[in-house]
């Protein structure tokens, strides 16, 4: 696993600072899909098999999750491009959960967000 990025701390204390409901839920849910992410950014890349099972039971687990409507819809369009696999579709996907994480969790949770995609750039090819 990753270390976690600055972006990645400060979501979690946003997450312990909010009363539970579908909106501490929802930071849960951007944390879960924030760490898989990170962790298929690094190098070298896990294998095939660990990144089909993490995700599995990153699915497994959001779909127990009472998550608010903007997040919900965009974890559907998220999880497809976590499934292709390596660092460039990780990068997309984190960053379509920009919009969505502004909208349902205010800038303050979108900036974090954006915080930890930066850093998060492929690795070149070796």
């Amino acid at each position: 696993m990753t270390a976690w990025t600055a972006g990645t701390r400060e979501l979690v204390r946003q997450l312990a600072e909010t009363a539970r409901g579908p909106r501490r839920e929802s930071y849960y849910a951007i944390w879960l899909v924030l760490r898989v992410a990170e962790d298929e950014l690094e190098w070298p890349p896990l294998p095939e098999r660990a990144s089909r099972r993490r995700l599995a039971a990153l699915e497994r687990r959001l779909s127990s999750l009472t998550m608010s409507a903007p997040i919900r819809r965009a974890m559907a369009s998220a999880l497809p491009q976590l499934r292709e696999g390596g660092a460039e579709a990780a990068t997309a996907a984190l960053q379509s959960l920009v919009a969505p994480v502004r909208e349902a969790l205010g800038p303050e949770a979108a900036e974090a967000l954006q915080q930890a995609i930066h850093p998060a750039r492929p690795q070149p090819s070796r």
